[in-house]
């Protein structure tokens, strides 16, 4: 059971390798995809990851940032209003003890 998930491979000039097709196809590896590298106790170990530009990764930075700076708005209350929901707040809290 453990040969079947075994595999030999031959490092080749420029020091490549080549991923059997049935470990590319289980874990979706296509050419170009990024794996990375670890030393372990055991030897090597390769781990798919995914790598996102840095352009596009500050460009949903930014987008998230805006989503929740807008849902945190505070709203413009009166000082009435603003009495009003403590009042309410308090209740709620001494209603679940």
């Amino acid at each position: 059971m453990l040969r079947d998930k075994m595999a030999l491979l031959k490092v080749r000039q420029f020091s490549q390798i080549t991923l059997p097709a049935k470990i590319r196809k289980k874990f979706h590896l296509s050419e170009g995809d990024y794996l990375q590298v670890e030393e372990v106790k055991q030897g090597i170990l390769l781990k798919p990851v995914a790598v996102i530009e840095k352009k596009l990764a500050w460009e949903k930075v930014f987008k998230t940032k805006e989503g929740v700076k807008e849902k945190r708005r505070p709203r413009k209350l009166s000082i009435k209003a603003k009495e009003e929901e403590i009042a309410r707040m308090v209740k709620e809290s001494r209603k679940k003890k």
